[in-house]
Parts: structure tokens; sequence; C-alpha cells
């Protein structure tokens, strides 16, 4: 038997009054995944435990099986792993957004304008954060580069108490409100303004702006947390595998977890990316091992960008070009396998972050009539079913608890 989780970030979404209130997933061509809903066992499920951040962190630990009140230590010491970066007992790791702020006289008075600064390229990103290493210091701490806009920060001898805001939650919105507060927010304020200053002049902004293309002219932190302390997934459910995804915390939660990652040529993590490459490596996965995790980042990113159009297209790559060509496979080489088919948490394009409502799953088995079944795969297909603890999902698609 193989298992596949099938992870569409932020896929779910509210009612949009310009598709005659019909969600992405209602708009979206999607037959495979309502042929899995007419077969497999829909509902509802919590991934955030109450009165936890809905973030894509906690949301993917509950997918993965691991309840987030036991296991959650913070977003960016996951990234942090992937980037191979080591963390000690006493480190904390902040993840470091280069977004893009309004032109004005003081910092204070900015407004946040591009959370990704235009999706800036892993190439620019890296020679900005070495422009800023050469240029600024802080005691006991230092900047990693990482992938396009996310980047990583770690103060060393170090205690978490930071309040920190993710930058995708404020677009639009005056930065005033949402300056560090808590511990070491003065510091950590300061690293901000003078990335500012110093970001302003750097060769690499100066030609995206010649360009037309928006600067990265700010760092912004968010996401702090400790080295964290998973069981491993073989441990826990006696199965061995890996994780398919273009971004670090994704990885990052895979290799804490034991799980392998390979990385896709032309993975981005947005709507542009190798659909087709990750099904190939998941498959490429599950030849030598029993678990994948496919994770899309695509659906999100295009919430965030309020890009409903996106939004849809992505879904319906999901289907077409990994869910579609997966069933097919295994039903060709007559393999019993399990998908469990699930947005880590919704992400509505209204507002553009995300909320802790439920979200829709399927859990389908070739081999087993799993009920209830919904007439298609949405949000409001399974608005009436039940809702369980999205940590207890894992363990009913792998038969470690009676369905």
């Amino acid at each position: 038997m193989k298992y596949i989780v099938l992870l569409g970030d932020g896929m779910a979404d509210e009612p949009l009054p310009q598709y005659e209130n019909r969600t992405p997933l209602e708009v979206a061509h999607t037959p495979t995944m309502d042929a899995l809903a007419q077969k497999g066992a829909c509902g509802r499920a919590q991934t955030v435990p109450m009165g936890m951040p809905p973030g894509s962190d906690t949301a993917n630990l509950s997918v993965m099986g691991y309840d987030p009140r036991i296991y959650y230590s913070g977003r960016s010491p996951l990234e942090a792993v992937s980037m191979g970066i080591e963390l000690s007992g006493s480190d904390v790791s902040l993840r470091c957004n280069l977004v893009t702020l309004s032109e004005c006289d003081r910092y204070e008075d900015a407004t946040m304008i591009d959370y990704s600064s235009g999706e800036i390229t892993s190439e620019e990103s890296r020679e900005l954060i070495a422009y800023l290493n050469d240029r600024l210091r802080m005691d006991k701490a230092e900047l990693f580069a990482g992938i396009s806009y996310r980047h990583c920060f770690v103060l060393h001898e170090a205690e978490t108490g930071c309040e920190l805001t993710p930058p995708h939650d404020i677009t639009g919105k005056p930065i005033a409100a949402y300056l560090p507060k808590g511990r070491y927010c003065e510091k950590l304020l300061d690293f901000q303004k003078r990335s500012w200053e110093i970001l302003k002049d750097a060769p690499v902004n100066l030609e995206r702006i010649r360009r037309g293309k928006r600067p990265a002219n700010s760092c912004w932190f968010w996401g702090e947390g400790t080295r964290p302390a998973l069981d491993t997934f073989y441990d826990k459910f006696r199965l061995t595998g890996g994780v398919v995804s273009a971004v670090d915390l994704i990885k990052g939660l895979g290799i804490c977890a034991g799980l392998k990652t390979v990385d896709v040529v032309g993975a981005t993590g947005n709507y542009d990316t190798n659909f087709s490459g990750k099904a190939e490596a998941a498959k490429a996965i599950l030849a030598e091992n029993d678990f994948v995790y496919i994770h899309l980042e695509a659906p999100d990113e295009c919430s965030h960008h309020f890009d409903a159009e996106k939004k849809i297209y992505s879904i319906e790559q999901i289907d077409k070009q990994i869910l579609k060509p997966l069933t097919q496979y295994f039903e060709d080489t007559g393999q019993d396998y399990g998908i469990l088919l699930m947005p880590d948490h919704p992400t509505p394009i209204r507002l553009g972050s995300h909320v802790s409502d439920p979200v829709p799953y399927v859990l389908y088995k070739s081999n087993a009539e799993l009920l209830p079944h919904a007439e298609c795969y949405s949000e409001r297909a399974a608005a009436q079913l039940d809702v369980v603890e999205g940590h207890t999902l894992l363990q009913r698609l792998i038969g470690m608890e009676a369905i």
C-alpha cells in the first residue's frame, strides 16, 4: 500500500462575488478531485488548534500527523533546518522577509506594499543579503540567505518573547501598528530601519527599479521559534517516505521528521511552478518508500496577492498535472494506494491572509469503501459534514485508527 498526502496550501476560500458567489475550488475544473470525493470519505478538518496562529507551520504539522499543541516550536526554525543552519538550544530563529515598503521620510510612516518584493529571485536576494551582511551587524546575531524573499535571522544566547506580524497579513496597510514589540523589540526595529536605509542604494535594487520592478528595500522579521524536536515519522507511523515542496518550511518539517526531501527543477512555490515535475518526484519517492507528502504553495501565494484567476488556475493544475497522473499511475500498475487531499488552512482572497476555519478533506483508499461521500470536492460540499482534528487524519489514512 502506498500513501499520498496532497496538500494545496491555502486552497480553501470564501464565495467570490465575481464568480457568482462560488469559491475558487467550486469554479476550478477538478474532475479528479471530484471523483475522489464521490468515492472517498469527506469531511472537515480543524488543522489549527484553538488559540494557535493559523500559519502554514502549525497547519502542516497537523496534516503530517503531529499535534501542534505538542510539537510546535515556531516557524522559522523549521526553515532554518532546511537551509542547513545548525541551531543550538539557546538560539532563537526568525524569518526575515525582504519586503517592499512605500517611499517616505520616516520608516514608521511606511506602508507594506509587497511582502515578497515582487517575487524577487534567489540570485538577487542572495546579493542583497550579502550586501547587508557587509554593512549591518547585530551583536550575537546572524543573517542567512534563503530562497527568493524568504531568509533567516538567528539570535544567539536568546529567548523567545518577540511580538511580530507576518508581512503578508498587512499588505496595503501602514506598518506603524505592526512594528516589533516585546523582547528585543528595540534591536529588531533598529535592524529593520537600518536595512531600509542601506538597501535604498543597493545595486540590485537600483537595477530592479530601472527595469520597473519593486525594490527589496527592507528586512521584516516574524515567525520566531526555537530548535524543533519531532519524533521521526518512522517511529511514529512505521513508514518511510519523503516530502516534495518548493519552500524551506515544508522541507524543514520533513527533515525534522526524518523524511527524504527532493529538489524539483523549476519548482517556484507559485502558480508558475513545475507541477508535473512534482508528480514525477513523488513517483520516484514512492518507488522506494511507502509515503509521500506533496506540498503546493501556489494557491496560498495567489491569495496573498489577491489574484483569484491565478488561484483557480493553480488548483486546476494540481488536479490535472499531479492528482490525475498519480491516480492513473497506480491504476495502471495495479498497486493499492491511499490519498489524503486537503488544504492546510483557508486563505481567503478577500483578506489576503490565513484563517483558522476548518478545511474540506477527502480520504480515499483504492481497496476500501469509505464514507461519507460528497458530490464534489469543495467547501460547500463538506459544509454539513463532521469536523475532525487535523492531526488524526494521517492515522486514518494509514489504518492506525478505525474509520
